[in-house]
Formats: C-alpha cells, structure tokens, sequence
C-alpha cells in the first residue's frame, strides 16, 4: 500500500486538540480525508501574506506515493522486474513489457485472491492492463509477463513518468540497446 506520510502527520494533529492552543481563531481549515472519513486540521501559516476578504484561502496538500506494481489490487509487487520498451517510429505508440521472475504475488495470492490485472500506481493514479500471462515450469508458476500499450504520446509521457519515479524507488537504470 502506498505510504502517506502527509495524512499521518495531520490525522495526528486533528486528534490533539490542546496542540493547536495560542492560534488565532479562524486559522484552522478542516479538510474531509478520503482516507479514513475523519475531518482534518490544519494549521494555516502565519507568514502568509493577509487576504482580501472576499477571497477563499485554500491550503493545497500533494500527496506523494511511493510509485508500485500490484497484481492484486491492495497487494503490492516485491520483485523487480526486467522491462522491455518499444516505440513507433513516428512517435504515436509503443509498448512496455514487463518480466517478474518469481513474483512475490505467487506466495500470496493464495491467501488475498487471483490476480486481477496489472496495475502500475503512482501520485497521478493508476495506469492498467489486462495482458498479463503467467509461466509455468515442471507445473509450478515461475513468472509473469505483462504487457502495457500506449496508444498515443499522451499515454507514452504518462507512462515514462510513472517509470521515471519507480525506477528512482526502486534503484533501477535504463540501459538503451
């Protein structure tokens, strides 16, 4: 599951009142968490510069992910896999395919459920497919290839920001053949 050190650190703000004395009133803004349904408090700065007041003041908050894999929605992915990138020579689409030797989803499907697809998440959302094929040895499973497509630059840009950031999580290079 990603980790949301943001959500943490205000879920335990929300859950202290007496943490929030010596503020002025009307400096707390209460945001709804789609995490756990419980309102949130946040501090406004004090340094911010005064507004008019027919302005609404609005404290973004950008969640970071840890960029994952999962087979089983909710499981996440151990193995590294090996990826494979193709792309068209006009630049419109390409494909990705991706290579587990061992997948960590074979010791726990058993226990949370079948795979469902392929699903590649990050702090943009989710990117999925269906073409996922299992390999089997001597009757035992011993891999897993999926495919992603990217039909036009838009999903190619997407799909090479999602690896960007797991290839930084995940300590892997590209290597150009």
């Amino acid at each position: 599951m990603a980790t949301l050190r943001s959500v943490a650190f205000c879920t335990a703000i929300s859950h202290h009142p007496r943490s929030l004395a010596g503020l002025p009133s009307g400096a707390i803004q209460i945001l709804r968490s789609p995490f756990n349904g419980k309102p949130l408090r946040i501090p406004h700065s004090r340094l911010a510069a005064p507004r008019k007041q027919y302005q609404s003041s609005r404290l973004t908050i950008m969640m970071m992910a840890k960029p994952t894999i999962q087979f089983i929605q909710g499981t996440d992915e151990q193995t590294i896999p090996d990826v494979k990138l193709t792309k068209s020579r006009d630049g419109t689409n390409g494909v990705a395919i991706f290579r587990f030797e061992e997948p960590s989803v074979f010791d726990s499907s058993s226990e949370v459920g079948d795979i469902t697809g392929f699903y590649m998440i990050d702090e943009e959302g989710v990117l999925q497919s269906v073409d996922v094929n299992a390999k089997f040895v001597n009757g035992k499973p011993a891999a897993i290839e999926a495919k992603y497509i990217m039909r036009t630059p838009r999903d190619w840009d997407r799909f090479m920001r999602f690896m960007e950031r797991y290839a930084n999580a995940n300590g892997l290079q590209f290597i150009k053949k």
